[in-house]
């Protein structure tokens, strides 16, 4: 059997009860590292702390292992019971689709156990989840590759008055071009886009394409560290939430569409203007 639990967004506690007894029952535990992290997943003792928590044996899956060496992890599976831990919900992200594919077509049984996700937990600032578009990436830019594919996608949404999610750019174990070119990896540190960089890039593209399919002034969402005891959500306009520091991560952006007088009530108790009042 192969379970693929959700871990939440907090930290080791996040994990179901269901989910908890299928890590304890299971002889082999993998846990993601790339698409997501929890809280303390940035910190030296982040496993240790979960392995004590759920007294098993973690090892650390990254994107090599699960997208070039799921078979031997599937292997595992068709004779003993096996727990993959993924940040978020299981199907946050098309890779862990793609384990469940591989694993039906081997004949291995899946369990799935859900969880809490960005895709819901961003509803903590009042915008109603229904009223969201399409949900976009937003990569780093490089000095020679400056995407802009998603700003169709947010210009479209905002057409439709519907506010756009926007998932900042996680880097963990990423090879660099030069090693790459020389034939033997080398890795990049870890690097985690923030809100502010996010706005920067989305300006930028602004600027270029000239569609006003979002000003400065156009009112967005800051989230860093959703589901943590100590997340940060802020309201204001692009150009507020450039000098807002949101900390360490991790973070996303919504930029909000047309809203609904309850969800303006809600989204007031996270304006910037309203916070600095309170400090």
């Amino acid at each position: 059997m192969l379970y693929i639990i959700g871990l939440g967004l907090g930290d080791e506690k996040d994990i179901t009860l269901r989910g908890l007894e299928a890590v304890q029952k299971s002889q082999k535990v993998f846990i993601e590292a790339y698409t997501s992290l929890l809280s303390f997943g940035i910190s030296s003792d982040g496993l240790s702390t979960l392995e004590k928590l759920y007294g098993k044996s973690i090892t650390v899956a990254d994107r090599e292992m699960v997208e070039e060496k799921a078979d031997d992890i599937l292997l595992e599976a068709t004779s003993s019971d096996v727990a993959f831990l993924v940040v978020g919900d299981p199907f946050g992200a098309t890779t862990h689709t793609d384990l469940v594919v591989r694993a039906k077509k081997l004949g291995v049984d899946v369990k799935v156990v859900h969880n809490a996700s960005v895709m819901n937990a961003i509803g903590v600032c009042g915008l109603q989840l229904y009223r969201y578009g399409e949900t976009v990436s937003l990569p780093f830019f490089t000095d020679t590759w400056r995407p802009d594919s998603f700003y169709e996608k947010i210009q479209r949404n905002r057409k439709l008055g519907l506010h756009t999610l926007c998932l900042l750019d996680i880097r963990v174990k990423e090879p660099s071009l030069e090693s790459l070119c020389r034939g033997k990896k080398q890795y990049e540190p870890p690097r985690f886009m923030a809100v502010s960089v996010a706005i920067e890039q989305l300006l930028e593209v602004e600027q270029m394409r000239g569609e006003n399919a979002y000003t400065e002034d156009t009112t967005c969402v800051g989230f860093a560290r959703l589901g943590s005891e100590d997340q940060l959500v802020v309201a204001g306009s692009m150009k507020q939430l450039l000098e807002v520091d949101f900390g360490p991560p991790l973070h996303c952006l919504v930029i909000v569409g047309d809203t609904h007088p309850v969800e303006e009530e809600m989204l007031d108790f996270y304006k910037l203007a309203k916070k600095q009042g309170q400090a």
